[in-house]
């Protein structure tokens, strides 16, 4: 076979996990002592082993300093102990009707599964994620409650609503590194019981504690579209059609999402639905470019916003490749820290995809398009494009009636996009004495 190499199936394996590694890098840095709500139901905690997946991901989180509070059900669990005790569980709307028998089950079913899932974050395996490590869990009478009462001449007796989240005691439990475990059961103030649905006290506790995130895993991939199609991010008011037009979702969907709806236009950042049955969704979601469900904001994920200072190792890391290519001219980090409100920057789920600077020349009316980058997993979908239209958006503003920029490169890119090549004539006088005869750059000028 001579000396060539060959690429083993390991080889590509190792390529694999560096890249996903290195891509997740940024989100890693990003969540770090943010705080995540992950709600679900008693159906995740069903079967064994998803469960214990969902378990060693919820360690995972932990172990990369993100705060978490964790929101579980116990339908199918509430169901199996009142069939046991030869009751018929009763629901209305989706909601269960709990009466003085069915109280007792509620309690039964919701204390056992508690123990299990403090139990299962307890374990210390060897190689599992929770090896070596030890997550402290607590809880407490953080939700009061009140009865949903009489609905359509149903009484829902031990039925209740949140009547109110003590938020600064769950927050004080997330500022000492404790992952905070909530049972969906809440006491009045005459010291009544009352049985909850879980997706009401993720909501509310998400609003409360102005979470960064809220976490649906459920029966489904995500949101989908009349056709039948995932659809991966959403406005709230994009959710508000989906409900006006009765797009169907599958159950569990449907149930949580008004209550996510109100969360986003509240003080949760974000929704995320995930399906509950893909093993490893809320890694996949949070650190993949792509992610794998649906994400519901209040306004668009993409945001084109001016530079600041914390941004300059972004910005750095994006022109790196393209100054060691020589697409770009070589900026150390000292010339983009002066030159910072130059800049520009495309943000997207809160990490840096593109950037871009806008240098004036006022005196001539005219500026100087530079250091247009853009990350190269998004290269393809328009985000050169949104750069450069905010740049010229910017220059008109500023009353500038020519935008040039010095390329080596991406010339036809540019010359796609209304630039017309120009002898270095064209440039103002002070840019031209700066120009680069070794680097031979072509330039191209638009006019405003």
């Amino acid at each position: 076979m001579g000396d060539a190499e060959t690429t083993t199936p390991n080889d590509m394996s190792d390529a694999r996990l560096v890249a996903w590694v290195r891509q997740a890098a940024p989100y890693i840095h990003a969540f770090r002592g943010r705080t995540f709500v992950i709600a679900f139901g008693g159906e995740a905690l069903a079967d064994r082993t998803s469960a214990l997946a969902l378990i060693h991901d919820i360690a995972l989180l932990d172990s990369m300093g993100i705060r978490l509070v964790l929101v579980h059900g116990a339908r199918p669990q509430i169901d199996s102990e009142m069939q046991a005790r030869g009751q018929t569980p009763r629901f209305h709307k989706g909601l269960r009707v709990t009466d003085a028998a069915a109280l007792e089950c509620v309690k039964r079913a919701m204390g056992i599964t508690r123990i299990e899932i403090e139990a299962m974050l307890s374990q210390g395996l060897p190689n599992t994620p929770l090896a070596g490590g030890f997550l402290r869990v607590t809880g407490g009478n953080f939700i009061s409650a009140q009865p949903v009462g009489i609905v359509d001449g149903v009484d829902y007796q031990y039925t209740g609503a949140v009547r109110n989240v003590i938020a600064e005691e769950i927050k004080a439990d997330l500022a000492q590194e404790n992952v905070v475990l909530i049972t969906p059961i809440g006491a009045s103030p005459s010291g009544e019981i009352f049985n909850l649905a879980w997706e009401d006290v993720a909501e509310a506790v998400a609003t409360a504690i102005e979470a960064d995130k809220l976490i649906f895993l459920c029966d489904a991939p995500g949101l989908l579209d009349r056709k039948g199609q995932l659809i991966e991010a959403l406005t709230a008011d994009e959710g508000d059609t989906l409900l006006t037009k009765r797009v169907k979702q599958a159950p569990e969907v449907t149930r949580v999402l008004r209550g996510a709806l109100r969360a986003v236009r509240g003080k949760t950042g974000r929704v995320h639905f995930l399906d509950r049955k893909r093993d490893g969704a809320m890694l996949m979601e949070f650190f993949t470019r792509d992610g794998i469900g649906t994400v519901l904001t209040h306004a668009p994920l993409e945001r084109l916003r001016d530079a600041s200072i914390a941004d300059v190792g972004a910005i750095l890391g994006l022109i790196a490749p393209l100054e060691a290519d020589g697409t770009l001219v070589k900026r150390g980090r000292e010339r983009i820290e002066m030159e910072i409100e130059r800049f520009s920057v495309l943000e997207l789920d809160g990490v840096i995809v593109g950037c871009a600077a806008l240098y004036p020349f006022t005196g001539e009316k005219a500026g100087e398009l530079a250091c247009l980058a853009v990350m190269s997993d998004y290269r393809e979908i328009g985000y050169g494009d949104r750069l450069r239209k905010h740049i010229e958006a910017r220059a008109k503003k500023l009353k500038l009636k020519r935008l040039f920029v010095l390329t080596t490169r991406t010339a036809h890119w540019f010359i796609e996009r209304g630039f017309v090549e120009e002898d270095i004539t064209a440039l103002p006088a002070s840019r031209r004495e700066l120009y680069n005869y070794q680097r031979r750059s072509k330039v191209f000028v638009k006019n405003l």
